[in-house]
């Protein structure tokens, strides 16, 4: 996940920005949510990272559109999506993102988050499993000690004055109902990087499949992925006469966190398979 986003910077300038279908907003736990829908098939909903909107996004949202029906969401404070006078926690943006289906008449949908958003499908399969098919989840973690050190060490030193004049704030101005809230926005995702975690429990009872994506060189120590992978049921020897786990680990090389979500082509290659429940055969198949 973020857990942060000094990098997110990096993202919002130099993401490629794509057509974006026609917004509408709708409303949500006392928000006016934006959401955009494009393409036809099954339906995903994707939720973004911290600090970021639909076009940070980038090209996924464009390509899952060519086979699936994407509801690609703005949540509280980002975005187009209004602010309200409550903290943004993973459990509210998953109990959000419930409502939200509900309001768009959306009974079950696989969804794919990244980072943040990532946390907060987590979220939405551990709290509302009715409403999940399989879940897509790149850069996330389980527990705050999943976190790699330089990142651990930098969470008691972020301020709402380090994001003063960079691109985030640039973005916010350029999309938000309220342009200058900014700061007090900051001062909730600041908040939510010392929020506990602590949610081993919830992800080993999961029912929804996941498919776990990291890079070797994420925010997230691969130690830390590949305990999650095992808490899913997965990490075990095929070839045994036994079936594969529903759930599935991608790590991509030589990829850092905000690098996750700029490889279309490869997240495709991951994403594509998992949704269709197509596995590589063996040779004992």
């Amino acid at each position: 996940m973020i857990r942060f986003a000094t990098f997110v910077g990096a993202l919002l300038t130099t993401t490629a920005l794509h057509a974006q279908p026609a917004g509408q907003t709708v409303e949500v736990n006392g928000m006016q949510m934006y959401y955009e829908v494009s393409g036809q098939g099954d339906p995903i909903v994707v939720l973004h990272g911290a600090y970021m909107n639909i076009p940070a996004m980038g090209a996924i949202i464009p390509r899952l559109a060519e086979t699936h029906r994407v509801y690609a969401v703005e949540m509280q404070g980002h975005g187009r999506t209004n602010d309200i006078d409550r903290p943004i926690t993973y459990e509210n943006l998953a109990d959000d993102v419930a409502a939200f289906m509900d309001a768009v008449g959306l009974e079950t949908a696989d969804v794919f988050g990244y980072s943040m958003g990532a946390a907060a499908g987590l979220q939405l399969a551990i709290r509302h499993p009715g409403k999940v098919d399989q879940l897509v989840a790149a850069s996330v973690s389980y527990d705050e000690s999943g976190w790699q050190p330089e990142m651990v060490a930098m969470i008691p030193q972020m301020s709402p004055e380090m994001f003063v004049g960079s691109p985030m704030e640039t973005s916010f101005r350029e999309l938000s109902p309220n342009p200058d809230g900014f700061r007090g926005f900051v001062e909730k995702l600041i908040a939510l990087e010392h929020e506990p975690q602590h949610w081993e429990e919830d992800v080993r009872n999961l029912r929804a499949p996941v498919l776990l994506i990291a890079g070797d060189a994420d925010v997230v120590t691969l130690e830390h992925t590949v305990a999650m992978f095992r808490l899913l049921g997965g990490g075990a020897m095929g070839d045994m006469g036994n079936p594969l786990p529903a759930s599935r680990l991608a790590v991509l090389p030589a990829t850092s966190h905000t690098a996750v979500i700029g490889q279309t082509d490869l997240l495709m290659g991951f994403v594509e398979p998992f949704l269709r429940g197509e596995t590589p055969k063996g040779m004992f198949e």
